[in-house]
């Protein structure tokens, strides 16, 4: 049998998408098929049309509908100049041109604050002209619109000014253009005049706003200096006297420096040098605390007799010599006498003396060296409190001194600020009012004489790119969302499989006769799946195929016909089987209609040789698939089927079995089990993936070799352009053109 998956087959006739073309060339970083796209609009081009006319209908209604709106502007010349409150001498810096533009910017947002929008409020009384309130569409507050958020007596006053304000700053907008100092101030209404008004009453307000912020903030830097000063002196006061008591209490002996450290103060310390020597004698007890501990741990867990210490102690050693002696006395002893005898006992008493004797000098030796090491435990603990004793004095000490430098410090430094703040308040006293506006109006605003809005093109050409954009959207989502299997792209995208051949549309031509003309569109697509299948596998043309579809009416008795006749064209033995048990169609093209086929055989009521019936083309045999039985499925399903495949195979060299839809039944999926190879036929006009996925599980579910699928009923101008090579004069050549 041949592989389940094989490559892609292409031939010349179609039996690939116009995108294999391009197969072999270098991957575009985008890929985005601009043929694809426009075959989409052109399959959708009336609801695009729709979409768009939609759209720029209601552009064109709501431009209608619109209230105009007015702007008109003011300008006023910002100057840069920094604002001093004291007069230094010598040359001004440079101001760089990053500060400039955050200077300019500063007044930009000054203009659109709601502090000055509240100054324009109450200058002009906005808050209580109705007419003001109806030029910016909006209707006057009253005090059903009060709400939960204000209330007191004044509630309906403070909701109409914070109404106002926000109109106000709603319809502002302010300009600042590149190298230039001009600020244009701008604001939209629907009343022109109310337009002009309110721009100059911004620009006003703002001159007004800066000179006064000027005079203001020099009568508050002379307060606050004034407050500056008092807080200082008292300050300096404060820290002198705290600096004389903290020395007094203290009781720190300084001494003046000499030579090089003459201006400096040094502290005398007796701690310090105590401290310095008990730090000496805590290392060396730490020392010796160790050392002892060490030979401690060293014959802590070992037994008297093993330890060093023990072995070199003179006592020790005149009891080891002692007791060898009396062990040679007890062995010459024993030599002579029985154990009862009294010497004999008297020299074991004297030898148990001596082992208790060499014990306890044992534990005495080892003792004392524990009780050594606890003696320099103890003193390393006692000089290390005394050092942490004196140590505190010593740092109590130093945290005097450190205080007294800080409070030393603290009162230079207020001495310093109070100096600096009394010069300070001198030069602004001689230097105040002598400030001036650095900002000026350059043009009023005039009432406008066109309004700025509605602009009728702008307005459409929003609405055409939202139409594109809802235009898209809709195309997009129905050719995601569309079933359909139209194209070869579509059979290999959305049923991944590969498309062996396509036979397109002959429209209301009869299919039998553009099947019996050798140079038909639809002969040629034929010839040109026979062609893909001869080199489907190594072997060639499969042995016995099976040609199935997911529904009724997809073409497969004409592909399954047209199959075997091409089949027998090329020198092959061919038998055409019906095995479409439940509507078959193979016997109306017998004389006898009424010939018993492939039913009969599998029912044990004919044999083979009974059934088959030669066609009037040469190596063509066919097999109808009456009568029509009571339960197809349970004949299908006998072993006899296989019998017959076999026995077939050793007559006829290629077998072609008409299968029923695979769609609901379990007829076509038993076939396909036997044949070396399934091809799938899909309706380009009305198939479903659904349907077609249904059917193509069913058959994996048998292990079935499907090998492709062919599209037919297929309409290339339907697709576009993209498919347009599949409607070439190549293939509606005349006779005449082949002579």
């Amino acid at each position: 049998m041949t592989p389940k998956n094989p490559a892609s087959i292409r031939s010349v006739d179609g039996g690939f998408s116009p995108r294999d073309m391009t197969d072999d060339s270098e991957p575009s970083p985008i890929d985005i098929d601009l043929r694809a796209i426009l075959a989409a609009m052109r399959r959708n081009l009336i609801a695009i049309a729709a979409i768009l006319a939609t759209a720029l209908l209601i552009g064109v209604v709501a431009t209608l509908l619109m209230v105009p709106k007015f702007v008109a502007t003011s300008q006023i010349l910002v100057e840069q100049q920094a604002d001093q409150i004291i007069d230094t001498e010598g040359p001004q810096p440079t101001v760089s041109g990053q500060e400039s533009e955050r200077f300019l910017q500063t007044q930009v947002d000054v203009i659109v604050s709601r502090s000055l929008a509240e100054r324009v409020v109450e200058s002009e009384g906005l808050a209580d002209n109705e007419a003001f309130f109806a030029a910016q569409g909006v209707e006057y507050p009253t005090e059903e619109d009060l709400g939960g958020i204000y209330s007191g007596r004044n509630a309906l006053s403070r909701l109409r000014e914070d109404a106002a304000i926000e109109l106000l700053q709603s319809g502002l907008s302010v300009n600042l253009p590149v190298d230039s100092r001009l600020v244009a101030i701008s604001f939209e209404s629907t009343d022109r005049v109310v337009a002009a008004d309110i721009a100059n009453a911004v620009a006003t307000n703002f001159i007004e706003a800066n000179l006064s912020r000027k005079f203001d903030s020099s009568a508050y830097a002379r307060e606050f200096l004034g407050q500056q000063l008092a807080d200082a002196r008292e300050k300096l006061e404060r820290s002198e006297r705290e600096l004389n008591q903290y020395s007094r209490a203290a009781g720190l002996i300084r001494v003046t420096g000499q030579g090089a450290n003459a201006d400096q103060e040094t502290t005398l310390s007796v701690t310090n040098d105590t401290l310095v020597q008990l730090n000496a004698a805590a290392s060396q007890a730490a020392a010796d605390r160790i050392a002892a501990e060490n030979r401690w741990r060293s014959i802590a867990s070992q037994a008297s007799g093993s330890i060093p210490q023990v072995l070199q102690n003179p006592a020790y050693q005149a009891l080891l010599r002692q007791k060898s002696e009396i062990e040679a006395q007890l062995a010459v002893e024993r030599a002579r006498h029985l154990e009862e005898h009294p010497n004999v006992l008297a020299l074991e008493a004297q030898q148990a003396k001596i082992n208790q004797q060499l014990s306890d000098v044992g534990e005495a030796v080892k003792r004392s060296v524990r009780l050594e090491y606890e003696a320099a435990r103890d003193r390393e603990s006692d000089i290390t409190g005394r050092v942490s004793a004196i140590r505190s004095d010593a740092l109590d000490e130093q945290d005097r001194g450190v205080q007294y430098n800080i409070l030393k410090r603290e009162a230079e430094t207020d001495r310093a600020l109070y100096n600096t703040l009394l010069t300070n308040f001198n030069e602004l006293n001689a230097t105040a009012g002598a400030t001036s506006n650095n900002v000026s109006l350059v043009d009023l605003a005039q009432p406008p004489r066109e309004s700025s809005s509605p602009i009728l093109i702008l307005n459409v050409l929003v609405a055409m790119i939202l139409g594109l954009i809802v235009a898209g959207v809709y195309v997009f989502l129905r050719e995601h969302l569309d079933d359909v299997v139209r194209s070869p792209e579509d059979v290999e995208r959305k049923l991944g499989i590969n498309v062996l051949g396509i036979v397109p549309n002959v429209g209301d031509a009869d299919p039998q006769e553009e099947l019996a003309d050798p140079k038909s569109p639809m002969s040629e697509a034929y010839a040109s799946l026979v062609a893909n299948l001869r080199y489907s596998s190594s072997g060639g043309l499969p042995r016995t195929l099976s040609v199935t579809s997911a529904q009724a009416g997809e073409g497969k008795s004409t592909t399954s016909f047209k199959l075997a006749t091409d089949f027998a064209g090329l020198g092959r033995r061919t038998l055409l089987v019906d095995a479409d048990l439940r509507r078959p169609t193979l016997h109306r093209r017998f004389e006898d209609r009424e010939k018993e086929g492939l039913t009969a055989v599998l029912a044990g009521e004919r044999s083979i040789d009974e059934v088959i019936v030669a066609s009037d083309r040469p190596n063509l045999s066919l097999v109808s698939a009456l009568p029509i039985p009571v339960d197809p499925s349970a004949l299908l399903s006998s072993y006899k089927l296989e019998m017959i495949i076999e026995e077939l195979k050793s007559r006829f060299d290629c077998i072609v079995f008409d299968a029923p839809p695979t769609l609901g039944l379990s007829d076509s999926p038993t076939i396909s089990a036997h044949m070396d190879a399934v091809i799938m036929v899909i309706d380009a006009s009305s198939g479903r993936r659904g349907a077609v996925k249904s059917g193509l599980r069913r058959l994996s579910m048998v292990n079935a070799n499907v090998l492709g699928a062919v599209l037919t009923k297929f309409e290339a101008k339907r697709l576009g352009s993209e498919y347009s090579y599949y409607t070439s004069d190549y293939y509606a050549y005349s006779t005449k053109d082949g002579e």
